[in-house]
């Protein structure tokens, strides 16, 4: 099957999730509205032209007939038909467990500088998104990512959920690429703090599709519009 996936051009965000899985997986796919006409098409169905259930917003997959939304929800659908879940249903609901944390954890990570709203330039609320900077440094990062090294480590240190690697590995990577980013002098410092997620991730980068991916042109590179953004002034 050839997957369609719809999601912003020119920012990685949510839909970097998704895209690492398909990539991982050599799955057939195509970024929708990184082509032609593209951003009409995606539009359309969010405007509900298109299927009786619109998307509310992208990232979303069109898999044949079947439309599905959410980043948790898109990767919950793939990762049995793309052989990154558990096969047991206990297995199945535990990934996409963790992975709902993830998507918890994403939104904090992206209102470190938009704390009063998505409308808002930085610029517009650059006081409250230093102090916003400084408590999830301070208190969230460590709440979440040591609950991701627990959960690591509980599983035998490998892989966070069975014996294969699955999404929530390749989500983690993500997120630990991400945060370099965005807080590089933190995560320098932080990282000593969580040494298996910090070899996760280096072991998901030398995966042979995952690394053939971050080094073509299809990953899309950080910027400031997408979740993870670097500011020099809230890395603490």
């Amino acid at each position: 099957m050839r997957y369609r996936l719809y999601y912003w051009p020119g920012i990685q965000g949510r839909g970097e999730f998704v895209r690492l899985a398909l990539e991982d997986a050599g799955a057939d796919y195509v970024d929708v509205a990184r082509g032609k006409g593209g951003m009409a098409a995606m539009q359309k169905f969010i405007d509900g032209k298109r299927v009786a259930h619109p998307p509310f917003a992208p990232p979303f997959l069109k898999a044949g007939k079947l439309i599905v939304a959410q980043t948790a929800n898109i990767l919950f659908y793939l990762g049995p038909r793309l052989k990154l879940a558990p096969r047991d249903e206990a297995g199945r609901m535990w990934a996409h467990q963790l992975q709902l944390t993830i998507s918890d954890f994403v939104l904090e990570i992206h209102d470190t500088h938009h704390p009063i709203g998505g409308r808002l330039y930085f610029e517009d609320q650059r006081a409250a998104a230093r102090r916003r900077s400084q408590e999830f440094l301070r208190y969230r990062l460590p709440k979440f990512l040591g609950y991701f090294e627990r959960v690591l480590k509980a599983n035998g240190g490998n892989t966070c959920v069975g014996r294969r690697p699955s999404y929530v590995d390749l989500s983690l990577f993500q997120v630990v690429e991400g945060m370099r980013y965005a807080f590089p002098k933190h995560m320098k410092r932080f990282e000593k703090k969580i040494p298996g997620l910090i070899a996760l991730h280096d072991r998901v980068a030398k995966r042979s599709r995952v690394k053939a991916y971050l080094n073509s042109r299809r990953r899309l590179p950080f910027n400031e519009w997408g979740i993870f953004r670097y500011y020099k002034e809230l890395d603490g």
